[in-house]
């Protein structure tokens, strides 16, 4: 038999899980759910590289990365197996009378996929369809794909990653198992940033700024004075200093990793009011900045968070992300104000 291997960091609940599972036990449809930057698509290539592997094996989860399968899969994102399908982002309905072909177009419909997906396996076994960061336009492209999500065709696997489950319908989400993705740790997330390149000094900063997130953690490690993190923390200072931003930075993209930037900025803001410089601040690249602000009353930093999780879950759904963060705007301006009285 040959060596197999299941190349992802952390997610050691799903890994258990789908390393029990055979081909007879497997489910048609899975919701994979946790912040981004977890490795929920990562997690869910594999797992669809593992299905189509040849090499024999007991269990659904692992690959031998040499089979004639595992080697349409060597280009990561940019995989072109024929019996995987990959979109992602925001799906639209489209035309009822659209082409039918794979990778015809880079700009696939919920309608396509039920007509690409309708089709036979090109190696005899399974087809999987991957939804990744999965947004639908109106409910008419998420009703497109119902019956789908209902009734797959024999031999399709049905893989959907989203951060905001809350925003899926629910006619939908209950006919998916759902498997949530927790926080990678730092060392984790060094790990990661070595295998990507970057130095020992350049890996342990972005483990500390990622807050259990890859996509925070590169972020956090750009040169890029425009870059989301930037942004918010200039936003973020901007109103606890009394001003009224006219740029805002909230949008689908950008909400849910936005607010937990503002986060960790008022967990470090309540973390110096109540220890001084012996605090301990996540945010280390602004505490030059967070030792400038006034002292934080304890019930003011306890309101604050309390907005912020409430933010947070009006993030999960469809609510307007300039309406959140207005919310979020008025209860730092209110609880600043206070503090500059203590």
């Amino acid at each position: 038999m040959s060596e197999l291997h299941f190349d992802v960091t952390g997610a050691e609940g799903p890994k258990t899980y789908f390393g029990r599972l055979t081909r007879d036990t497997l489910a048609h449809a899975y919701l994979f759910t946790g912040a981004p930057g977890v490795g929920k698509k990562t997690f869910a290539r594999r797992l669809a590289q593992s299905l189509l592997c040849e090499a024999p094996k007991t269990t659904v989860l692992g690959y031998d990365g040499t089979c004639g399968s595992c080697r349409l899969f060597e280009g990561g994102e940019n995989a072109r197996h024929p019996d995987f399908l990959e979109h992602v982002g925001t799906l639209k309905i489209g035309d009822r009378d659209g082409a039918s072909g794979f990778y015809e177009s880079e700009d696939l419909t919920a309608r396509d996929l039920v007509r690409q997906l309708s089709m036979q396996s090109y190696s005899g076994g399974l087809r999987v369809l991957l939804l990744g960061d999965i947004d639908f336009a109106t409910h008419h492209a998420a009703n497109a794909l119902l019956k789908f999500f209902e009734e797959p065709p024999l031999g399709v696997i049905l893989l959907v990653t989203t951060s905001s489950p809350g925003r899926l319908l629910t006619t939908i989400r209950s006919r998916l198992i759902e498997l949530r993705f927790p926080s990678l740790s730092q060392s984790q997330i060094r790990d990661v940033l070595h295998g990507m390149g970057y130095d020992e000094e350049h890996a342990a900063l972005g483990a500390s700024l990622g807050q259990g997130s890859i996509t925070r953690a590169v972020a956090a490690l750009g040169d890029d004075e425009e870059s989301l993190r930037a942004q918010v923390a200039r936003w973020f200072f901007d109103v606890v200093g009394g001003g009224t931003p006219e740029e805002s930075w909230a949008n689908r993209e950008t909400l849910e990793d936005g607010l937990e930037v503002l986060k960790s900025l008022v967990r470090d803001w309540t973390s110096r009011s109540a220890a001084g410089d012996a605090g301990t601040l996540l945010a280390v690249d602004y505490q030059t900045e967070i030792g400038e602000l006034p002292k934080l009353a304890g019930t003011d930093a306890i309101a604050m968070l309390s907005k912020l999780d409430d933010a947070q879950r009006l993030a999960r759904t469809n609510v307007s992300p300039n309406m959140v963060s207005e919310l979020v705007r008025m209860s730092l301006t209110g609880r600043a104000l206070s503090s500059t009285r203590v």
